[in-house]
């Protein structure tokens, strides 16, 4: 008798504890669309369905993660567009009316900078146990500097009688892209292309489900000091 009142006990307490969860979901998109009138809820049955077949969670390897970054290659995220005025000269002494060669380039040009995300190797990506990725980052470069032919362009050439110099265009084009060059490193370009490389990685590793994505700078690698060279002078 004691056992049979045990059973009926324990088969109340099943029933009450499986009303209560049912209750609890049929209220809760009850209570969510109370909250936020626009949200379409699911019904009873896609939700039970959703307790019991649980979407599976997947997250990439190290390794997958490789791949997919090192497809971008050369991720190039910062570019710049500057202009610069350029005086060349030649020949300027005394006999410039005869040999001296002066103009003024208006130069325009464009500087691109980003991250070759194929220097990426096999350790330089981890995933710790909480779902944050660690990636070891290589520095942002330079990757072109080019003049653009059609703005860029001779505004003034005061040439003497004698002085046409015909490599004084070429080296105020050289010194033009040296100039463009060393404007944008000033204004930071190279730290925009790393702070826009990472914002696009975090986006990208993120969208596998990762919570955090954690950049550490790469060591840049020591270039060896120039070896000394001694100079023997000739035996007349």
């Amino acid at each position: 008798m004691q056992q049979s009142r045990i059973a009926l006990n324990f088969l109340i307490i099943v029933v009450v504890i499986a009303g209560l969860v049912g209750l609890a979901i049929w209220l809760a998109p009850q209570i969510v669309r109370w909250l936020n009138p626009g949200y379409d809820s699911p019904t009873a049955l896609e939700q039970v369905e959703s307790y019991l077949h649980p979407t599976p969670t997947i997250r990439p390897n190290p390794a997958t993660i490789i791949r997919q970054v090192r497809a971008l290659s050369r991720l190039e995220t910062a570019s710049y567009t500057i202009e610069k005025v350029i005086t060349a000269e030649s020949g300027q002494d005394a006999l410039a009316f005869l040999f001296g060669d002066r103009l003024l380039l208006v130069a325009h040009g464009q500087v691109i900078a980003g991250v070759d995300l194929g220097q990426i190797q096999e350790g330089d990506i981890t995933v710790t146990a909480d779902d944050r990725v660690v990636v070891v980052l290589p520095p942002a470069e330079i990757f072109l500097v080019t003049l653009d032919n059609d703005k860029t362009y001779v505004y003034d050439r005061d040439t003497g009688m004698f002085g046409m110099n015909p490599g004084l265009e070429s080296a105020a084009r050289q010194a033009a892209e040296a100039e463009i060059l060393l404007a944008a490193l000033e204004d930071g370009i190279l730290e925009k292309a790393e702070e826009n490389a990472r914002a696009y990685l975090e986006q990208l590793i993120t969208s596998f489900g990762f919570q955090e994505v954690i950049f550490v700078q790469a060591t840049p690698t020591p270039t060896p000091p120039p070896q000394p060279v001694t100079i023997v002078p000739a035996t007349p």
